[in-house]
């Protein structure tokens, strides 16, 4: 494994470089896949298992802008902790780079359950914070090794360094005796992995009594990374684990994403219909763009699109009951695109054509009325080629996406 800066505002990505060629899966939550007792990326067929204690590390250091590249399906698992890569990261130097960070501020309560467990995001106690505090409670019963255990962190470098990033993951002895049976951790022994027996921890010391909830956090918080910026605010968890903790993370997504398309609403245009007809050169009745309402740098672009009954494409799709085609919505996705690839110097007096489409798919339909909120992020972009995820909504309700790709040809030829 080994981690390269990143270009400000790109967040944190892996990359395969096993696979020809290199294959690139950001840090989202989007790209979780459904696996027990880890968090799993995917893109396509190509997967990356157990982030969540790298992710856990650039979190409690608050380092982000990364390229983790690796050689295998799965990130090193070391001592079960994540001090090995808090270790590597610090030796490596932390810098500060031109950009400011953008935190997300809890607003309203979100909470989430799942049987008797939950997970419940507040907003902070002062408005002015800029940290995020934990409070886990790990329940594992009256009798037992573990117990129960409860655990309180306002999380800054220095605290995440000193109290969480040391604890390591653990198992019941049941528990390990079942993953060996599946043929799973049978090269690991009693000193590489916590297991508890009744008596306690088996043939291991513990690096804190209460060991067991402290990595509980650790586990929470690189999943919490998943969300794409620092978290403000505070979280109570019960008996949480990896599911219930993105399932948080969704949440807070929708939150953060319904309070931007309220912002979207009331804010001047960065980009006003002329300055977009400077950009692309579709017209009436195709061009799908009324302004641009955000942008962040070649990274993600935001736009509207209003829908109303006065489209052509409604005389006849459909006469008594109206619905934007879904070729169209793409199209619009596609512009937005364009829109995006053209903030990059290099691609000044170029156009985007459509190249290809993938992952497409429709959520429900569009209406007169209705205002599209056409999102376009940078997937991988290069001097002649792009691709980008676009992203449809109307309201808090996703009508649409795709990735797609285009090749970049000089403007005159069109």
């Amino acid at each position: 494994m080994r981690v390269r800066p990143g270009a400000p505002n790109t967040g944190i990505w892996f990359v395969r470089t096993d696979q020809s060629p290199p294959i690139s899966i950001a840090a989202d939550v989007e790209n979780v896949s459904k696996r027990s007792r880890r968090t799993s990326l995917r893109n396509g067929t190509v997967a990356i298992e157990t982030v969540e204690h790298c992710l856990s590390a650039c979190a409690g250091l608050h380092v982000d802008n990364l390229q983790i590249e690796l050689n295998a399906s799965e990130l090193p698992g070391l001592d079960g902790s994540c001090l090995p890569f808090v270790d590597q990261l610090r030796s490596a130097g932390i810098c500060d780079q031109d950009a400011l960070q953008e935190h997300y501020v809890v607003q309203d309560v979100v909470r989430v359950v799942e049987g008797d467990c939950e997970l419940v995001a507040l907003p902070p106690f002062d408005p002015k914070s800029e940290t995020l505090e934990v409070a886990y409670d790990l329940d594992y019963g009256p009798t037992g090794p573990i117990g129960r255990q409860m655990y309180r962190v306002v999380v800054t470098p220095e605290s995440f360094e000193a109290n969480i990033a040391p604890a390591r993951t653990f198992v019941l002895e049941r528990e390990a005796a079942e993953l060996r049976a599946a043929g799973l951790g049978s090269h690991l022994g009693y000193q590489d992995i916590l297991v508890f027996g009744e008596n306690g921890s088996i043939e291991n010391s513990l690096r804190f009594p209460d060991e067991c909830v402290r990595h509980k956090i650790l586990d929470l918080l690189g999943d919490m990374a998943l969300f794409g910026r620092p978290i403000v605010g505070r979280i109570y968890a019960r008996k949480s684990g990896h599911s219930l903790n993105h399932a948080l993370v969704r949440a807070l997504r929708e939150q953060y994403e319904v309070r931007k398309r309220e912002e979207f609403l009331h804010q001047r245009p960065v980009i006003d219909i002329h300055q977009v007809q400077r950009i692309l050169p579709h017209r009436y009745p195709f061009l799908m763009i009324d302004r641009i309402i955000e942008i962040e740098g070649s990274r993600r672009v935001v736009g509207l699109k209003n829908v109303t009954i006065n489209e052509a494409f409604f005389q006849g799709h459909y006469p008594g009951d109206p619905i934007m085609p879904g070729v169209l919505i793409i199209e619009a996705l596609a512009q937005i695109g364009g829109v995006l690839l053209s903030q990059e110097l290099e691609h000044k007096g170029k156009v985007a054509v459509l190249l290809s489409l993938d992952k497409v798919k429709f959520r429900r339909a569009v209406r007169p009325g209705d205002q599209l909120i056409l999102e376009a992020e940078a997937v991988r972009v290069r001097s002649s080629t792009g691709h980008v995820k676009g992203r449809a909504r109307v309201g808090g309700d996703l009508v649409a996406e795709a990735e797609i790709k285009f090749i970049l040809t000089d403007a005159e030829t069109h």
